[in-house]
């Protein structure tokens, strides 16, 4: 061969939808016959010299030679280039992707992004909402509102109701993207675990929540009105058990809380169920000790099992975290993005049809941002992580000590949170409404504007200003 750079050895095989080499009168065609070193076989090898690039069609549509000479397969690159319809190409930093009414803060490090809208006067109402939304009286409440997010979502998803609710409370409504989502600055954790100082880890749920406390003093307010959608809403509980004086009321809308199958009932039993009159004769004194013995024995097996089951979680828990951590775990969460970030969306609908290219550009722009996919990596594994040093009881097990207002808000087609899992968690928390949408999926704040700020209303209405309602509501 002479110079390698212009030079390309073609394999002749059989491609069953043939194969055409445009015309280049100016390629020299030589035929070398060269064989394997490890075999008998003689191969025949057309070298052609390529001065300009040529292409290839037929059954491998896209493959083109650069100039170098090359292959290139220009259908794979271009999918590689782009996730979820999104050009990967030049991601950016978040803040180029700012709306004109975007806002950021910094909170232990991290530029978090957020809006932020006042309730506007009657007049502006009257021409945004119509007659019948003009009509509605602001509640005043003097109480902000701080939306919640879930998996995969940002702020964009709040962009119908937000005016809406701060016209109707009559005080400010803030939404921010937690870290791993939207416009908030991305951090590589994994990097930085080597220090001896450790900070809070951004993508943990323990940051969410003290992000969501000081939003409430970002606003100056004593208490805020907490709504969260879907995971947002573990947010929005587990902010509630860190500050039960900061929140006022929490409105959980297609809650990921695993309901309880059955609301434990306590039983106050004293003693060890002996009689007391017993309690003196000698075979029941054996029996006590024997009682006790088989206690003792019962309870040691039972915390050396709980010890076996704990290290085990803990080393399965830290294997699996190692395999986050690598470049397999970040393609994997670009190839799940590719192939089912957009059709998530359209489930997430009752009607799939009325996901526009708005609503799919809402939804993907945070993927224009850098490092969007090691983000998304780190946050499973910070989700992952969570508990391996908590000593709370489950969530499950403290719902019933909730005792500010709860409403529970869900789509009765919700196909990624069931409704009947709504239904089960208004059971468990005490005193909380239910509020069913009909003909609505996963976003009742997307999907359904009206009928969504409608049973907010109520709800505001009966837990401020002495209004008596059922338990269960469904709305058409």
């Amino acid at each position: 061969m002479s110079v390698a750079a212009t030079v390309f050895q073609y394999y002749f095989q059989h491609i069953p939808n043939g194969i055409a080499i445009s015309r280049n009168t100016q390629s020299r065609r030589t035929y070398n016959d060269f064989s394997h070193p490890s075999s008998g076989h003689r191969n025949l090898t057309l070298a052609t010299t390529v001065p300009h690039a040529f292409s290839l069609s037929g059954s491998g549509a896209g493959a083109q030679y650069s100039s170098a000479g090359e292959l290139v397969d220009t259908g794979r690159n271009e999918r590689k280039k782009r996730i979820a319809g999104v050009d990967q190409d030049e991601l950016l930093d978040p803040k180029q992707l700012a709306d004109p009414d975007s806002c950021f803060c910094e909170f232990q490090g991290v530029e978090i992004h957020h809006k932020l809208y006042e309730p506007e006067s009657r007049s502006l109402d009257n021409s945004l909402y119509g007659q019948h939304e003009a009509q509605t009286p602001s509640l005043e409440l003097g109480l902000p509102m701080i939306l919640l997010h879930g998996f995969g979502a940002s702020v964009f998803s709040w962009n119908k109701v937000m005016k809406r609710l701060a016209s109707l409370t009559g005080s400010k409504v803030l939404a921010f993207d937690r870290p791993a989502f939207g416009l908030t600055s991305r951090h590589n954790t994994f990097e930085t675990q080597s220090s001896d100082a450790k900070p809070l880890n951004p993508y943990s749920m323990a940051f969410s929540v003290l992000a969501t406390l000081y939003f409430i003093d970002f606003l100056a307010a004593q208490k805020a009105i907490l709504v969260g959608h879907s995971a947002g809403s573990l947010v929005a509980v587990d902010a509630y058990f860190e500050a039960p004086e900061r929140i006022a009321a929490l409105i959980l809308v297609a809650p990921a809380i695993l309901a309880p199958r059955a609301i434990p009932k306590v039983v106050d039993i004293k003693g060890d169920g002996l009689d007391s009159n017993d309690q003196g004769k000698p075979q029941f004194k054996l029996f006590e000790i024997l009682h006790k013995f088989i206690k003792y024995v019962t309870q040691s097996i039972a915390q050396m099992m709980k010890r076996m089951v704990d290290m085990l979680n803990s080393l399965y828990k830290k294997a699996l975290l190692s395999v986050l951590r690598s470049a397999f775990a970040v393609m994997l969460v670009r190839m799940i993005i590719d192939k089912f970030g957009v059709a998530a969306v359209r489930t997430a609908w009752y009607d799939s049809k009325k996901v526009d290219e708005h609503i799919i550009d809402g939804y993907t722009k945070p993927l224009r941002t850098k490092g969007w996919d090691k983000a998304l990596v780190e946050f499973t594994a910070a989700m992952l992580a969570k508990g391996e040093s908590e000593m709370k009881p489950p969530l499950s097990k403290r719902l019933h000590e909730i005792s500010c207002p709860v409403l529970i808000v869900t789509g009765d087609t919700d196909r990624i949170v069931p409704s009947w899992n709504a239904e089960r968690l208004s059971r468990a928390i005490p005193h909380s409404k239910l509020e069913v949408i009909k003909n609505c999926g996963h976003l009742p704040h997307e999907e359904k504007v009206d009928e969504f700020v409608r049973v907010v209303e109520k709800f505001l209405q009966r837990a401020f200003g002495g209004l008596e309602e059922p338990s269960l509501q469904a709305v058409t």
